[in-house]
């Protein structure tokens, strides 16, 4: 009987870069029983996550806004810094409206909020690696509206000329973390913590600290962020 010398199909490597541990190995359950997808490694940070993209040479990473130290955004602007061949799927709670355009922007190939996890991700993944860029029904209705109508609500309006790094210290601030808490998350001093906050302040014209921990705590309440 003639030797089988068929190679199995490849499996599409997975880097997961997401903080929180029970929710990576939800993930990673999800992708490891589909028989096409397997998870080659998992972070936490940037600096771990950018070892394992050499390390292993994955085919897509899945990637959380909020990481430990840093932002999810920061490592898919190193990626394409770099000029790295991977694919990059966002997946984060925070508000898809802000921070799918940004990711996008960035250099992601897609934005899925973890609320659509369960049902969505292997679609997310597969729809990646075809070569197209995936975006919720609700999403993409809202980015051709923008398009089509290009207007904003006042609101997001203001939030948009936040940069990367203000939009994570106004987050924070929304959490109520004081400067020194905000500085130690974010591997910053906290001088550099005070200039984003009165940059915000600047750019969304509030008067104090008072108007700005009011907004930032409206902000993360309203939008889960």
């Amino acid at each position: 009987m003639p030797e089988n010398t068929t190679k199995p199909k490849h499996r599409v490597k997975v880097l997961l870069v997401e903080d929180h541990p029970m929710f990576r190995e939800h993930l990673g359950q999800l992708i490891n029983r589909d028989l096409g997808m397997a998870v080659c490694g998992e972070a936490d940070n940037i600096k771990d996550a950018m070892r394992l993209v050499r390390e292993t040479n994955p085919d897509i990473a899945i990637v959380d806004i909020t990481l430990r130290g840093s932002s999810g955004l920061e490592f898919i602007k190193d990626i394409k810094a770099q000029g790295l061949p991977l694919n990059v799927l966002v997946l984060s709670m925070h508000d898809e409206e802000l921070y799918a355009e940004r990711s996008l922007r960035s250099g992601a190939k897609g934005y899925i909020t973890k609320n659509e996890a369960s049902s969505e991700l292997i679609n997310a993944i597969r729809c990646v690696m075809a070569g197209d860029v995936y975006a919720s029904k609700k999403l993409t209705a809202k980015l051709l509206e923008r398009m089509t109508q290009k207007r904003a609500t006042s609101e997001l309006a203001g939030m948009e000329t936040l940069a990367d790094r203000e939009l994570e210290v106004f987050h924070l601030l929304g959490r109520g973390k004081s400067t020194s808490e905000i500085a130690n998350s974010l591997n910053l001093g906290d001088s550099t913590v005070e200039t984003y906050r009165a940059r915000i302040k600047e750019k969304l014209r509030l008067r104090s600290a008072a108007e700005l921990y009011l907004r930032a705590g409206q902000w993360v309440r309203d939008h889960g962020a």
